[in-house]
Order: C-alpha cells, then sequence, then structure tokens
C-alpha cells in the first residue's frame, strides 16, 4: 500500500481513534459553554483524555457505560444537595469532578481498557467488539484467548458497577438515610461519617450496579451471567471500602479518597474476575 493510501486510512472515520477525538472534543467544548459544571476546567481536560481512551479501546460499547456512569454518578451526587451542604457533609466544589477524581474512579477500567487493546494488537482475537470497536479483526497473528479479553471486559465492567454503586450507596445514605452505623462495630454514627452504612445508601447501591450491569450487557461487554457477578463484586466491594474508611483512611494522609476509590475499583474488578473463574472451574 502506498504511504498516501496508509495516511488517507488514518484519516479515515473508520478510525476509531479519529472518531474518538472528534467526539470528546465536541464534547469538552458543550461542557466549557454549559453554565453548570460536571468537572472542573482540569477534569474537563482529563475526561476528555478519559473519553478518547475508552472509545480507542472499546469502542462506542465502552464509551457508554462510562458516560453512563459519568452522568448517573453525577446526577446523584446532587440529591439532597442542599441538605448535605448545610450538614457539612456534601461534595467538595458542589461535586464538580477533577483529575483526582476522574482517575480515582475510571483507572481501573482505564487499565483492563488498554489491557484489551494490547492483547488484540499482540494477537488475534477474532474481533470481539467488531468493526466499530477498538478491537482488531483476522489478523493472523498469534491466537490470544477470548476467556482472557472476556475477563478484562468483565473487570472492566466490574470496576464502573462498584463506582457506581459506591456513589449511590454514599449519596443517597448521606441525603435520606434514617439510621448510619460504622460498618466495623454496628454503632449508630452521624450521616456522612467515613465507614458509616445505611439500608437506604445499601439498597441504592445495589440498584446503582444492577444498573450499569445491565448497560454493560446491552452493549454486549459481558454476559447474562456476568451481570450477577458484577453485582456481588461491587456489593463485595463497597464493603470492603466501607472498611477501610472506617479504619485505616484517617491513619495515612495519602489515603485520600480519591485513593480509596481507586482501590476500591480494583477490588471489585478482581472480584468479578475470581468469582467467575471460581464459577467456570468448578460449577459451570
Amino acid at each position: 500500500m502506498q504511504n498516501s493510501e496508509l495516511f488517507f486510512n488514518y484519516l479515515s472515520w473508520s478510525n476509531p481513534w479519529l472518531v474518538a477525538i472528534a467526539l470528546n472534543t465536541f464534547l469538552l467544548a458543550i461542557a466549557t459553554l454549559a453554565p453548570k459544571k460536571l468537572l472542573t476546567p482540569a477534569g474537563q481536560f482529563h475526561g476528555w483524555a478519559l473519553g478518547v481512551i475508552i472509545w480507542g479501546c472499546l469502542g462506542w460499547q465502552g464509551y457508554a457505560v462510562v458516560m453512563f456512569y459519568f452522568l448517573v454518578g453525577s446526577g446523584v451526587t446532587r440529591i439532597g444537595k442542599a441538605q448535605k451542604e448545610a450538614e457539612g457533609i456534601a461534595e467538595k466544589r458542589s461535586g464538580a469532578r477533577g483529575p483526582e477524581n476522574v482517575w480515582g474512579s475510571a483507572l481501573t477500567a482505564t487499565v483492563c481498557a488498554v489491557g484489551v487493546l494490547a492483547l488484540s494488537i499482540l494477537g488475534d482475537t477474532g474481533g470481539i467488539l467488531g468493526e466499530t470497536g477498538g478491537i482488531l479483526g483476522e489478523t493472523g497473528k498469534m491466537p490470544v484467548s477470548q476467556d482472557v479479553i472476556s475477563l478484562l471486559l468483565l473487570g472492566y465492567a466490574a470496576s464502573f458497577c462498584t463506582k457506581l454503586s459506591d456513589t449511590c450507596a454514599s449519596e443517597i445514605g448521606k441525603a435520606y438515610g434514617k439510621r448510619t452505623f460504622l460498618i466495623t462495630t454496628l454503632q449508630p454514627v452521624p450521616r456522612g461519617t467515613e465507614g458509616a452504612v445505611s439500608l437506604e445508601g445499601t439498597i441504592a447501591g445495589i440498584v446503582g450496579s444492577i444498573l450499569i450491569a445491565l448497560v454493560s450487557w446491552a452493549v454486549g461487554l459481558i454476559d447474562l451471567t456476568g451481570i450477577i457477578f458484577c453485582v456481588m463484586a461491587a456489593f463485595i466491594a463497597t464493603n470492603i471500602e466501607s472498611v477501610i474508611g472506617a479504619t485505616v483512611q484517617s491513619q495515612f494522609e495519602w489515603l485520600t479518597n480519591e485513593v480509596v476509590n481507586f482501590f476500591n475499583t480494583l477490588i471489585g474488578a478482581i472480584a468479578a474476575i475470581v468469582l467467575v473463574s471460581v464459577w467456570k472451574a468448578f460449577l459451570a
């Protein structure tokens, strides 16, 4: 193929990276002009980078999941905003996300997405996400197990299930939790206390994880059993995150909410992968 043909193929709208850059630049312009900011200026740039990476690696399917998380999570954060601000337990910056929030929530998912792309380049995965995604088709390269790709996609979905579950549980619990208890002692504590849980927040967290798991299934990232494993993993990880908040978080200055969020999503992704692996090994 001539160099000119390669150049024009790169500029083709079938190139997912070109689509990713164009789409996210357009959305960045809208976010910049919007009167209500969901992201800080720095957060907008990092959100742009995240969006480009996810679309480039996983196509519109992966992008749909991260956008669902972002929009629903931002909306949930604003529930009962006035009351939470009066009690001093509202998110800082009126809920606008900064770079630390972007990557605290999405770094695990980004690693999974990049892993899928890397495996697609190193070997032939059979075009799991089709022509519009970041997965290469028939390459003639060394075969890569589709099970590995499926596990990474499950980890991607589970990480966002975990984060949305955590966000819903925390924000609904702070707004509507009638009785909140410290997860380690079950002693009553004020709403907004690190490590506190409530029935209302727990139910909201489960609902949130189910919704985003359904989105992940609807776009083809996971199968029906993956929904169950994502929800289970999110429940496990969210409760572990509460234990971290109730015990060691205050003892280490570096263990900020954003760092805890990263560990939370990482635990959720690993838990889902372990659960499905055990199920396939012993029960399937």
